[in-house]
């Protein structure tokens, strides 16, 4: 059996969605130039070389890296789970990947404990260090548990004020699950449905001196919860990054979480039904 150490993350990871070639590297070397050390990655972004190029570029030792990449669903049954593990780390080229995460459920096709099966055992093998999921319920985190003897580290879940996910992030803390959040800041740009233009998030952000996107960060933090937001601009990234720095009241944590709506969801993808391959 492969003993690894107990998983430990930064406060803040790097979102690495659509960022690919040669100018995804460069983004990913200077986000880690900027100092961050956890990585985001899935097959299905078509980058996992990009970013792992990006590791190299930045001259930073592996050893300080925390690269994650996902498990698609179209690779779910055993025999397909464990060719792509083994060509993710294989494409990387880092000789092996830090966390590897199942990427969605899929409960229709109704396979996903053949997967959790096949990163236990690539874990076991050496080829992954520490395994997690995302966008699990709790209903799923049990399933894989019962089925295997074997708990998911993290789950990565869309969170952020417009949808503060209480009952899931209690559920994790329950159980010592580590929650990463996509999308953590929620909707980009401007309009009604940005958190980053919201007058409560604006006051929050106006008491501290910092960017509203810091402040929801900060927020993430106060939580526990690890975001991973995404920017190729340099000064942005250090920003983010800064934001783990920012220590927000509990009266102020209470009031982004408050900005929480039934519909809340970016794009309706709810994990009870949602498929992806």
């Amino acid at each position: 059996m492969t003993q690894t150490a107990a998983l430990s993350l930064p406060p803040i990871g790097f979102g690495t969605y659509r960022l690919r070639g040669l100018d995804g590297a460069r983004a990913v070397a200077q986000a880690v130039e900027s100092g961050y050390r956890l990585l985001d990655s899935a097959f299905n972004y078509e980058n996992e070389a990009a970013v792992a190029e990006g590791v190299r570029q930045s001259g930073i030792g592996r050893e300080e890296i925390l690269f994650t990449s996902k498990l698609a669903g179209r690779h779910h049954s055993r025999p397909l789970a464990d060719e792509a593990i083994q060509e993710s780390v294989l494409r990387t080229g880092l000789g092996h990947i830090d966390l590897m995460l199942i990427h969605w459920p899929n409960p229709r096709q109704g396979l996903f404990v053949e997967a959790w099966q096949a990163l236990v055992d690539a874990r076991e093998a050496g080829l992954v260090r520490h395994i997690g999921v995302s966008n699990f319920l709790p209903a799923h985190l049990e399933q894989i548990e019962e089925a295997t003897g074997v708990a998911a580290e993290v789950n990565q879940i869309e969170l952020h004020p417009r949808f503060p996910q209480e009952e899931q992030l209690a559920y994790h803390r329950e159980r010592g699950i580590v929650t990463q959040a996509w999308s953590p800041i929620g909707r980009p740009g401007a309009g009604p449905d940005s958190v980053l233009d919201d007058p409560v998030v604006l006051d929050v952000a106006a008491a501290h001196g910092i960017s509203a996107t810091q402040a929801v960060l900060a927020w993430h933090a106060a939580r526990g919860v690890v975001p991973l937001p995404k920017s190729q601009n340099a000064e942005r990234q250090r920003e983010n990054l800064a934001a783990a720095e920012v220590s927000l009241t509990a009266d102020e944590v209470a009031s982004l979480t408050a900005l929480g709506r039934a519909d809340g969801r970016l794009k309706d993808q709810d994990p009870a039904v949602y498929e992806e391959f």
